[in-house]
């Protein structure tokens, strides 16, 4: 059995080209809860390994949802940490296929106690531009983006450029050298932050979690990271004392809250 609803996400609001439609399995009250992306290569180190499933494990239990692609590697790594009920995997294909095969018993699990999405019908086999599709879902429904390793011209890359235009905030692990060259990448260049210590981290996206359910109708909406347009037309008298005060940011052409 699958359900489908037609496109109610605020948070994907921020993509490009939004779905008309979303099929589900599973709990879409997940939605509602502070949501972080976890992304990265298919064949991560063991330290990525190590550090992926604590740091996925220990945002789980801060109260927030984990949601990647349930790709191999990194991605099948976030969703297990997380557990099957704090996590929200999208997927490339349609809901009733599982895809990749190897992680069926994975996704079988986030069906029943999770959530599962996709923007494609049933019967849909992946396919390469299907994957980004779901990459930029995956990162629009997240507060913010991890990237735990990645190689240069990977589709991890292609994630972070849809977070970058989204004005969503990046973090990405400390590596060593001629290790995770596009993460090192984004330290160097300033577009990401690294995570040095997790349990502070993970304090920090949890105060952060909690702030946004106390938000006003104001900040709620500029999380989604809209257009500039988009926030004078909603609350014109609001944006302007909301950029003099700092609260916002206008980052490619979108609002973000600081």
């Amino acid at each position: 059995m699958h359900n489908s609803v037609p496109f109610t996400i605020p948070e994907l609001s921020s993509m490009k080209r939004t779905p008309e439609k979303l099929y589900y399995r599973g709990n879409l009250g997940l939605l509602n809860r502070p949501k972080i992306s976890i992304v990265g290569t298919r064949r991560p180190n063991p330290y990525t390994r190590a550090i992926t499933l604590e740091l996925s494990k220990k945002l789980s239990l801060s109260g927030m949802v984990v949601i990647s692609g349930a790709a191999a590697g990194v991605d099948a790594i976030a969703h297990q940490g997380a557990g099957a009920e704090n996590t929200i995997a999208i997927l490339p294909c349609g809901i009733d296929l599982r895809y990749p095969a190897a992680n069926s018993e994975l996704i079988e699990a986030i069906e029943s106690h999770g959530l599962t999405m996709t923007p494609f019908e049933p019967g849909f086999a992946a396919r390469e531009w299907s994957f980004v599709v779901r990459n930029e879902i995956v990162v629009a429904l997240g507060d913010v983006l991890i990237v735990t390793e990645a190689d240069i011209g990977s589709g991890s890359m292609r994630s972070v450029e849809y977070a970058l235009a989204m004005g969503k905030q990046i973090y990405v692990l400390p590596h060593r050298l001629r290790e995770s060259a596009a993460t090192r990448q984004l330290l160097r260049e300033g577009k990401a932050e690294a995570i040095d210590d997790i349990d502070i981290f993970v304090a920090l996206m949890s105060q952060r979690g909690r702030n946004s359910i106390d938000d006003t109708p104001f900040v709620s909406f500029c999380r989604n990271a809209p257009t500039y347009e988009e926030v004078m037309v909603k609350f014109p008298n609001e944006i302007f004392e909301a950029e003099l005060s700092g609260l916002i940011e206008v980052r490619n052409g979108r609002v973000v809250v600081v």
